[in-house]
């Protein structure tokens, strides 16, 4: 799947159990400046909300995101019963281990809720990282205990019991509290040794925001606070996860190095390069000097409908060429146009059919009709000009020319 300049794959790795954990990398159609890991929050998926806008936003800023299913957890493999915060700190690091191995180790690492505690705790296991963010983070493991309080006492004497949580049934087992009361995330903190930005909302209803100031108060500069007024625990307000997308993509930013010159140098002036990005059937990369620009097919005939079709790219060079070239012959013989425009399409057409065509037969051609938009205070002279220069464009003169296509395989 692509959006605009973000593809998101689906992957699987091993999580720290043996179990398949289901994963996707969002990541840039373009150069990647560092690569980042994403941890959810306590019984929710890679796929909620905050998870895929946090994700897209910072691909979008050339930072590929891997977001995964804890063990147990969304599509991953795994009995959710058998898992704890420390196998959940290990599933980190086994995503971490994974992006290593397969492509660069993660630079940032991003836990929202019990998952910002796993980041914390995994920090120090992931040299290569250099900045850590948490969102709607407790200071604490133990403090997810608190959403199944009054089960705590029925665990500790049976052994296990099933609990409700966000309206679903989960099996906790008296090794999952043991794990998190022997947790302590403090010296973590405090020797994290990585930039730190925290994320909480003052009127958190699920982790209070004392957390969030136990959590900056341990840590050591460079850290940051961010308010989120009166955003809930899951960011389920669009606004509030683009918020916190957007600033965490510019903060992150600051802590990376900038993208290797050699992959943003312009190119050759008049070289035009098409390559597929590998989403979707037809998506293309066309980079042209310093721009870029995506080249799709229409979902009628199997494309995204991502970007221009390439007769699309065509009649935007022909209209495009055209209302230039009216312009600088306006401005040249000081003609008052204020504002000029070029509308086009095209077609195939039997040549019979085509009265203003040169050609003859009853042979299909290609037919390329062209409205003129052209305002201002003028005469009808002038008007009738501009009409005339249009015909002249470089790009037009082009298509009515003999034009041959060389093709050559590159060595």
């Amino acid at each position: 799947m692509a959006t605009g300049s973000v593809r998101s794959e689906k992957i699987t790795f091993t999580g720290s159990l043996g179990d398949t954990l289901a994963a996707r990398l969002d990541r840039p159609v373009g150069p990647i400046r560092a690569y980042a890991l994403f941890a959810h929050c306590f019984t929710c998926s890679k796929d909620i909300f905050a998870a895929s806008r946090i994700a897209g936003a910072l691909a979008e800023r050339g930072i590929a995101v891997l977001r995964f299913d804890f063990t147990g957890l969304g599509m991953s493999e795994g009995d959710f019963a058998n898992t704890n915060f420390s196998s959940n700190v290990a599933d980190l690091v086994a995503a971490a281990d994974y992006l290593r191995t397969e492509h660069e180790a993660p630079r940032v690492l991003v836990g929202h809720s019990l998952g910002g505690a796993a980041v914390l705790a995994a920090a120090s296991e992931v040299p290569e990282a250099v900045a850590v963010a948490t969102i709607g983070a407790p200071s604490t493991a133990h403090h997810v205990a608190d959403s199944f309080a009054n089960d705590i006492e029925t665990i500790e004497r049976d052994g296990e019991a099933e609990v409700t949580l966000a309206g679903r049934p989960f099996k906790i087992k008296k090794q999952f509290l043991e794990d998190i009361a022997e947790t302590t995330l403090k010296d973590k903190i405090a020797t994290l040794k990585k930039a730190l930005i925290v994320f909480h909302a003052p009127l958190d209803a699920q982790v209070s925001v004392d957390n969030a100031a136990d959590i900056f108060t341990a840590a050591k500069h460079p850290k940051s606070f961010v308010s989120l007024d009166d955003a809930d625990h899951l960011l389920t307000r669009k606004e509030d996860a683009i918020y916190v997308a957007d600033v965490l993509s510019a903060w992150a930013s600051r802590y990376l190095p900038e993208t290797d010159a050699a992959d943003l140098l312009p190119l050759e002036k008049g070289k035009v390069t098409v390559e597929e990005t590998g989403a979707g059937k037809f998506q293309h990369l066309v980079r042209i000097g310093n721009h870029e620009i995506f080249a799709d097919e229409p979902k009628k005939v199997g494309g995204d409908d991502t970007g221009l079709a390439p007769y699309d790219l065509l009649l935007a060079g022909l209209g495009a060429c055209t209302s230039m070239t009216m312009r600088l012959y306006a401005a040249r013989k000081g003609i008052n146009a204020t504002k000029l425009g070029v509308t086009l399409s095209h077609d195939k057409v039997h040549a019979d059919d085509c009265e203003e065509c040169a050609a003859e037969g009853n042979q299909k051609i290609d037919v390329m009709y062209r409205e003129l938009s052209i305002e201002g205070d003028m005469s009808d002279e002038e008007r009738a000009k501009l009409v005339e220069i249009a015909n002249k464009c470089p790009v037009h003169r082009t298509l009515e020319s003999d034009i041959e296509v060389v093709t050559r395989l590159k060595a």
